[in-house]
């Protein structure tokens, strides 16, 4: 990419690695420098809480904030109802209009984090719905008016059905519908509130540009489409999951311990690119800590964990998320990647034996208290010797560390 931008959010998306490809680099780039433009990203309520992979997307709307325009978020009430075909292999569980308020409910809850809706400024954030203009569309004149100028061949090329064709797997209908509601947010957006840039994983490439044709052809206004890369870890893996599953933004439904202990447990390779992307850090400081070497690295880590958490969920957070960590790895010397039971208080009161055997460092009970009578169980690095001893609630009040031997250790902490 040889583009030199002119604004300053493209020049933060080229720099921090958040771009992977954009609809007229230049047509865009004139339009920003003339001054505040809203863009939207938009975000379907499949689930009570957005997981790690769609934080670049999150911090994408935050640099458009911090330089100077307006983010809209929109929560897809209505495009949920159909569900998303991209890149999936399978349709998705339809969902009921309750399910899908009280998942808005919850995702709304993290972006106030990250970008200002309150402000008053000219820049101050948007939420929508699009439920707002879909839910009493008539399908007989969006036919007419709309469907008419999407052509099924154009639309059975992009990647994210043609792989699914491909494969030989079903489409339905309904989901087939999905980039002409997508497309038809964008001109809606437009027409109401003057947005002119459509932003989203380059998964969403053919929705965008769909949504920009319509947008040309029935009101005749010119519309951008900037998409990111799908993150992957160095290793492979796709960025959100961990081995215990998706990395939640929500505390309640993943503790801002174990947030920032996914972000602690990042491999070396990653640590660099994660900076520009997930923090504010500098792009020369990212630079720095992610060449560090060995040992040295890990400090990396630490500030990588730090900053994301800070994020997130609040400066106090990420302190007591470091502290904890302190606590339980490094006053006992072990390594990073330490398995972690999560009990719910239901759960609880839980004899010690049980929960050596549920960590995974026992494969029964009479190991577990063979292990114990044997001196080679340990609580917080203090020998154990009562094989009956109950772990209630309060005693998780911070995560607990159990060890077999000196070289097999996990964690147990209250969800």
């Amino acid at each position: 990419m040889t583009y030199h931008p002119k604004s300053d959010f493209i020049a933060v998306m080229m720099e921090r690695g958040f771009l992977a490809d954009c609809t007229d680099y230049q047509g865009l780039d004139e339009a920003l420098i003339k001054g505040c433009q809203p863009g939207y990203i938009g975000f379907d309520a499949t689930a009570k809480s957005l997981h790690v992979g769609s934080l670049i997307q999150i911090m994408m709307l935050r640099w458009l904030q911090k330089t100077g325009h307006k983010p809209i978020t929109l929560m897809g009430g209505g495009t949920t109802k159909v569900g998303d075909p991209s890149f999936r292999a399978d349709e998705r569980p339809l969902l009921t209009p309750a399910q899908i308020d009280e998942n808005i409910a919850g995702i709304r809850k993290v972006f106030a984090a990250y970008i200002d809706y309150d402000s008053g400024a000219e820049n101050a954030a948007l939420m929508l719905n699009n439920d707002e203009w879909l839910a009493d569309l008539n399908y007989l004149d969006f036919l007419r008016d709309i469907g008419r100028h999407f052509s099924v061949n154009r639309m059975l090329s992009f990647e994210s059905v043609k792989s699914r064709l491909d494969r030989e797997q079903s489409l339905s209908f309904l989901e087939f519908n999905y980039m002409i509601l997508q497309a038809y947010d964008f001109m809606e957006l437009n027409r109401r509130y003057g947005c002119i840039l459509q932003m989203g994983g380059s998964d969403q490439w053919g929705n965008i540009v769909n949504g920009i044709d319509l947008t040309r052809r029935v009101i005749d206004h010119e519309v951008y489409g900037l998409t990111s890369p799908l993150l992957t870890t160095s290793d492979g893996k796709k960025m959100g999951k961990s081995q215990d599953g998706a990395v939640w933004l929500n505390p309640d439904m993943r503790s801002p311990y174990e947030f920032w202990q996914f972000w602690r447990n990042t491999t070396d390779a990653d640590v660099g690119r994660f900076l520009k992307l997930y923090t504010e850090l500098p792009v020369g400081e990212c630079d720095r800590l992610g060449a560090l070497a060995g040992s040295e690295i890990n400090a990396a880590k630490v500030i990588l964990a730090n900053e994301v958490t800070a994020l997130c969920h609040g400066a106090e957070a990420a302190a007591t998320a470091e502290a904890t960590a302190r606590e339980v790895f490094e006053k006992g010397g072990i390594g990073d990647d330490l398995p972690t039971l999560t009990l719910d208080a239901a759960d609880l009161p839980a004899s010690i034996v049980q929960l050596i055997v549920k960590t995974g460092l026992a494969k029964s009970g009479k190991e577990a208290k063979r292990l114990i009578a044997e001196d080679g169980a340990r609580l917080n690095d203090t020998p154990l010797t009562d094989a009956g001893m109950m772990i209630e609630a309060g005693d998780l009040a911070q995560p607990i560390k159990l060890s077999a031997g000196k070289k097999r250790h996990a964690l147990v902490q209250l969800a």
